[in-house]
């Protein structure tokens, strides 16, 4: 018999608000999102106002947005229990070969993006093939990497500026077009807040439903109309910053490839099984091998799709760029490291999120963006963005060794009824989210 469900009481209470982003009754669980909420105010009262002004939101997504879609394969190999630091060097030798691809070879740019594609895939295999089927430790084998595939971009490109044709150049530095009639903003980017605003709706619908169904404690309706409004007011401003940028700007085509990226990425960790099978290998290889996991599959998988977005987020930065150049993808591995960990992520594997990852990459982003704007020098911003990374994961440790509840645990790893699961430091053991799961039965996994 299934248990039956606890009704909350239909009228207002203050303390119902505890619950407004999901249970566990303490402001501790929006972490890292509330910190990017604060570092934007602050850096637009210090800027005067310029942080949010339209272009400089833009100039955000298209400066970054590279930068997060390595985040989102980093988060997958990092929950899986390994470190890529290649993805800066498979970017910028994916980048050169597209270049060449249609200066030299007289490729049309959607066949020089799929020759990219097909570059990282191979990169990926050649990583994976050592990692999983050989059992190098992944951080050897992307240091070679590193080494490797940034020599070959210096040795096919010559140490030379390739550039690449305008019709490349779209997916780094193109807009949503301007379609019916002139309202003063972009209709399709306004279009396209409204969207997600209706699908806010329908989740908040759908998952009203599902706690009914599994005999979970509803929330009380003026509570997820809140939510709605918070939510979908968000987005809406975004939506009008975005579209209302100088003539001929909107929002950005690199900003749709990561929405993209982000939903299909968010939908197969969490709702596939190879997405299971990556938190099971990062948070006990041997009982996930036990419960019929085969792990050499999910680490060549996760190795190769890592490859994979490297090369697109290559790809994207030259078509900003609007060349291929000898020191594209420097440093980019540790801002993705540092994002994924600032958003969450678990040095031992196991723990992690894509929607994390992407807070995480965004609060380097304004921070970057915002010291920028100020005019602090390149080397502070340094000392200041490595201040911020050891801090944030500095706290959560902390938190986590004193018994207390983790603050990035609590904004990630919230279980399918709504509620902050226990948080139980001790054990190694996680499921999708970074829950702890139930004793694992063989078979569970492949279910």
């Amino acid at each position: 018999m299934s248990a039956p469900v606890t009704e909350k009481k239909s009228g207002f209470d203050i303390r119902d608000l505890k619950n407004l982003f999901g249970g566990g009754g303490s402001l501790k669980q929006f972490g890292i999102l509330g910190a990017l909420v604060v570092i934007i105010l602050i850096f637009q009262i210090w800027t005067g106002g310029k942080t949010l002004q339209p272009g400089n939101i833009i100039n955000i997504v298209q400066q970054y947005s590279y930068i997060l879609i390595l985040a989102i394969g980093m988060v997958m190999v990092i929950i899986a229990g390994h470190i890529d630091l290649s993805v800066g060097s498979v970017a910028a030798f994916t980048g050169i070969i597209v270049a060449l691809a249609m200066k030299d070879w007289n490729f049309p740019w959607w066949a020089a993006i799929i020759l990219g594609l097909v570059v990282g895939a191979l990169i990926g295999t050649w990583h994976g093939f050592w990692v999983a089927y050989i059992g190098v430790p992944a951080f050897i084998v992307t240091l070679a990497g590193m080494l490797i595939w940034r020599g070959g971009n210096q040795l096919i490109g010559d140490s030379a500026t390739v550039p690449v044709e305008a019709g490349f150049q779209v997916i780094g530095k193109g807009y949503l077009p301007e379609v019916g009639p002139n309202f003063g903003v972009n209709n399709l980017t306004m279009l396209l807040g409204f969207l997600v605003v209706l699908v806010l709706i329908g989740l908040e619908v759908r998952g009203r439903r599902t706690r009914k169904v599994m005999g979970a404690a509803a929330d009380p309706v003026w509570l997820s109309v809140l939510r709605v409004v918070i939510l979908g007011g968000v987005v809406l401003v975004a939506a009008y910053l975005f579209a209302t940028g100088r003539v001929g700007t909107s929002f950005p085509v690199s900003g749709i490839i990561l929405a993209a990226l982000v939903i299909g990425y968010s939908f197969l960790t969490n709702n596939t099984i190879i997405g299971r099978h990556i938190y099971a290998v990062g948070g006990n290889k041997h009982a996930a091998e036990l419960s019929g996991v085969n792990s050499k599959r999910v680490n060549f998988f996760v190795m190769m799709n890592m490859s994979v977005l490297a090369a697109l987020a290559g790809m994207i930065f030259v078509a900003r760029s609007q060349a291929s150049g000898p020191f594209d993808g420097v440093g980019w591995e540790l801002d993705a490291i540092a994002a994924v960990f600032i958003g969450g992520a678990a040095v031992s594997g196991g723990i992690g999120t894509v929607a994390g990852s992407i807070i995480g990459g965004l609060v380097m982003a304004v921070l970057s963006n915002g010291l920028a704007l100020k005019g602090i020098q390149s080397d502070l911003v340094q000392i200041i963005k490595g201040l911020v990374l050891l801090i944030a994961v500095g706290v959560d440790v902390y938190n986590k060794t004193q018994g207390r509840p983790s603050i990035i645990g609590l904004m990630t790893n919230r279980n399918k009824s709504g509620a902050a699961p226990t948080n139980d430091s001790t054990s190694n053991e996680v499921t999708p989210g970074g829950g702890t799961p139930d004793t694992v039965v063989p078979g569970d996994l492949r279910k």
